[in-house]
């Protein structure tokens, strides 16, 4: 899709395609401390070109809608889970899944934690002035041991049910299981005891309805995963050594981004070869 940059009151504004807060990317090998969210930690596993130059160099990438329906199943979700954990009483999910021990984790920094866009985990990687966020979206605890276990909403709308081997084998699910690694990795670098296991609560829209009739009716499932964060500190390191580097890293061969840009640079080059006016920026 094509991405208009807007204004707080929503008109058309000139867009640069440069981040205009010089606090949103970073200088190498500055001192003062900067964020890394899971998500950018993400891009740099997926390209790490992208990364260095959203990051580093403080290019602004075109943006995506909101998933509005999926943050309402998330909203809602949230507003049973904080039923219970006010009454610290096992969520109906617990006892279908016969896990009856589980509450949801009361803690005074639960919103912020879960805040994403704010707050969220929060952790100094090392001795480093790199600080690791991530907005989780549950957190539950066991009676008994005192664990925390991770938990993360999402919302799908698929035929048939759902397959949970297949689920986590899924291509486009292996960042779901890097988020749930990048959570662990956070709530125990913050001193906390975590449970192996966490679990996705996928909620799967019905398609087979004969009718709407304002209603969409959804399957639940809670589906296990083993997290492992033995991986995380030497991507982290070579995440920190990239972001102190002045040399611009190779592309992923298969990041369409790149693949677009390049393209789009050719074209624009050939078309206004010698009239550097028509082109905006400097890209060339």
């Amino acid at each position: 899709m094509i991405d208009l940059k807007r204004n707080s009151k929503k008109e058309p504004i000139r867009a640069t395609g440069l981040r205009s807060r010089a606090c949103s990317f970073y200088s190498p090998n500055q001192k003062e401390d900067f964020k890394i969210s899971r998500g950018r930690f993400f891009n740099f596993l997926t390209c790490k070109r992208c990364f260095y130059l959203d990051r580093v160099k403080g290019l602004d990438p075109p943006g995506t809608p909101g998933w509005t329906l999926n943050e309402t199943t998330d909203l809602l979700l949230k507003k049973e889970f904080d039923y219970c954990r006010e009454r610290q009483i096992p969520h109906r999910l617990f006892i279908e899944n016969q896990l009856s021990n589980l509450v949801p984790f009361d803690h005074p920094e639960i919103d912020n934690w879960r805040d994403s866009l704010h707050k969220g985990l929060m952790l100094r990687y090392k001795n480093t002035n790199i600080i690791l966020t991530g907005g989780v979206d549950d957190i539950w605890q066991h009676n008994i041991s005192k664990q925390l276990i991770v938990v993360d909403y999402k919302s799908q709308a698929k035929l048939g049910r759902l397959d949970k081997q297949d689920y986590l084998e899924d291509p486009y699910h292996q960042g779901y299981k890097i988020q749930m690694d990048f959570y662990a990795y956070l709530l125990i670098g913050m001193g906390f005891d975590v449970h192996k296991t966490s679990y996705f609560l996928v909620c799967n829209a019905k398609r087979d309805q004969q009718e709407f009739k304002k209603r969409m009716n959804f399957d639940e499932y809670l589906v296990p995963y083993n997290w492992n964060i033995d991986w995380i500190e030497n991507k982290v390191d070579e995440m920190v050594d990239l972001m102190n580097s002045c040399q611009l890293p190779s592309q992923n061969l298969s990041c369409k981004n790149c693949a677009y840009s390049e393209q789009y640079a050719k074209v624009i080059s050939n078309k206004f070869k010698g009239d550097s006016e028509g082109i905006q920026g400097s890209l060339f």
